[in-house]
């Protein structure tokens, strides 16, 4: 008996790949430099001609990197920001989607613009209103100056994102939960959290990503206590206008690139579903 033949492969079908591997590469080429920079010697990153590799690879750019005091302390605080802002916006989403969701009350149809208008203002357009908020309830140079302000801007997309969810499991379910004697409150956490799971991990690694990454609010918000400082604030330790070193930026950016890659790995399978069940809705 004869194996079936494989079927040819259609053109179209070729160059889509072709073209997903082509921007691929271009998305993935810059990392690639950074790590690179990070690697190669004062000499070759200085070169007038750079070149795509290099023949002589050294750790002494991690070495000044780790080697700066105050290194240690600005990762903690990155993480303990970007760990509060994923926590707690997560919960805030998760019950303002129900709300809106489950509940008929005025103005409801209006919250929802509003929200929705809030996601289309500019961050940069916020700063100053937002650095005399954090100065007159006496945030300023406390890590709770990058909490809140990243805690407000990624709720309306969050709240967006899950009410997709929310709606997408039946009330039937409820009903049935409460014949069985559930609790409004157990019902909630033990059977609709576990449904949005999913949405609730695509929503937290984009406030995971807003929160571990910025610059604007860190330099605007902490001005005199630099034990207060997050790790983008640690790239301006190697950057000086008159002898900038660029190996160092390069390392440091490669050190805070990791923590995204890992949270990214541990959560992929969890955000591939919840991006698909938000295209679904």
């Amino acid at each position: 008996m004869r194996a079936p033949r494989a079927l040819p492969r259609r053109p179209w079908r070729s160059a889509a790949e072709g073209s997903a591997l082509l921007i691929a590469a271009v998305v993935a080429f810059p990392l690639y430099w950074m790590v690179l920079g990070a690697f190669r010697p004062a000499g070759e990153i200085e070169s007038a001609e750079p070149r795509p590799w290099t023949s002589a690879p050294t750790l002494d750019a991690f070495r000044r990197v780790f080697g700066q005091q105050e290194f240690g302390r600005y990762f903690v605080n990155s993480v303990v920001v970007a760990v509060s802002v994923v926590i707690a916006s997560a919960l805030i989403a998760f019950l303002a989607a129900v709300a809106v969701t489950r509940f008929r009350f005025r103005f409801r149809t209006t919250l929802m613009v509003m929200f929705l208008i809030a996601q289309m203002v500019p961050v940069e357009a916020l700063t100053i209103p937002m650095f005399f908020l954090m100065r007159d309830f006496g945030q300023l140079n406390t890590l709770g100056s990058l909490i809140l302000p990243h805690i407000a801007f990624s709720l309306p997309f969050a709240i967006w994102m899950l009410r997709g969810f929310v709606k997408a499991v039946p009330e039937t379910l409820e009903e049935a939960a409460h014949l069985d004697g559930a609790s409004r409150a157990r019902f909630l956490w033990q059977i609709l959290f576990p449904l949005v799971l999913p949405g609730l991990v695509a929503t937290s690694v984009f406030s995971f990503i807003s929160a571990w990454n910025d610059f604007l609010y860190a330099k605007s918000f902490i001005i005199s206590d630099t034990s207060q400082s997050t790790l983008p604030m640690a790239l301006l330790v190697f950057y000086k206008p008159e002898d900038p070193d660029w190996g160092g930026v390069m390392a440091a950016s490669t050190v805070m690139t990791i923590p995204v890659l890992v949270f990214f790995v541990l959560v992929q399978r969890r955000l591939v579903s919840g991006l698909g069940g938000a295209v679904k809705d």
